[in-house]
């Protein structure tokens, strides 16, 4: 089975059904979406924040985290449910809408950043957990995570006004800038 007969199915489901069926459903998903998603960029932020020294270093990153991320763990389940139900409505549309593949990359760039992190840089948190700062890749980790997500923002918001790209110029448009 291959990706374009997948896409196919999900859109052929009933949940895809249902989104594009129900007056209500897109709207209250799209509305649990953003507010999830705020959610976990919100707490991702504060904890990037920290490693990046902001506002300062003495509350150990640790208790920082520890609070945080099971919010954002909670939030971002949501955010995958509800972004599930969205792309299942438009499935083959999404699928080759050049923003929502970037968006999607960006969120792999999000996890590997993270994943990275938590395994190689957190091996050494005892030495700067509270009123030191974190080392250079701590840092580099947080401000690449408030870029990613910043750009999967970005990317989020551009899906909702493209449908795709086709980048032939029409023969009818004239491209004579001269004066």
């Amino acid at each position: 089975m291959d990706l374009a007969s997948i896409v196919d199915s999900i859109y052929a489901s009933g949940a895809a059904e249902w989104m594009r069926t129900s007056v209500k459903a897109m709207p209250i998903v799209e509305a649990i979406h953003v507010m999830a998603a705020a959610t976990v960029f919100g707490t991702v932020l504060v904890v990037d924040l920290r490693l990046l020294g902001f506002p300062s270093t003495q509350r150990p990153f640790t208790r920082v985290s520890g609070e945080l991320l099971k919010w954002t763990w909670a939030a971002f389940v949501v955010a995958v449910i509800t972004g599930g139900l969205m792309f299942a409505a438009n499935a083959p549309t999404y699928y080759v809408n050049t923003a929502f593949r970037l968006k999607m990359l960006a969120l792999l760039g999000a996890g590997l950043n993270m994943a990275v992190f938590h395994t190689i840089t957190c091996r050494t948190i005892r030495a700067w957990d509270q009123g030191v700062p974190a080392p250079l890749a701590g840092r580099i980790a947080g401000a690449a995570s408030i870029l990613i997500w910043v750009t999967l923002i970005f990317l989020a918001r551009w899906i909702g006004f493209t449908k795709g790209y086709n980048f032939d110029v029409p023969q009818d448009v004239n491209l004579d800038f001269t004066f």
